[in-house]
């Protein structure tokens, strides 16, 4: 079976209607979920804690998305 998972971050935007963090070096890594669901109420818990901040945003991000072990990867791409 495939694992499908999903990191939760978030912080403090420079504008709202954007997504560049205003300072990258204190995101808050809520964690990473085996599924979406889980992920969703992780994001959901956070998203709520900080509503009445227009500049925090908290995401998820489909990790199981960003490389697909089929396609072989280039040289510089495999750091072992």
């Amino acid at each position: 079976m495939t694992q499908r998972l999903h990191l939760v971050f978030g912080g403090e935007l420079k504008d709202p209607s954007k997504t560049a963090f205003r300072d990258p070096e204190d995101i808050h890594i809520v964690g990473m979920f085996p599924n979406y669901e889980k992920a969703y109420n992780a994001w959901k818990s956070e998203a709520h804690k900080t509503v009445d901040n227009a500049h925090m945003r908290y995401f998820i991000a489909h990790i199981h998305r960003l490389r697909d072990e089929a396609i072989e990867a280039s040289p510089t791409e495999e750091l072992e």
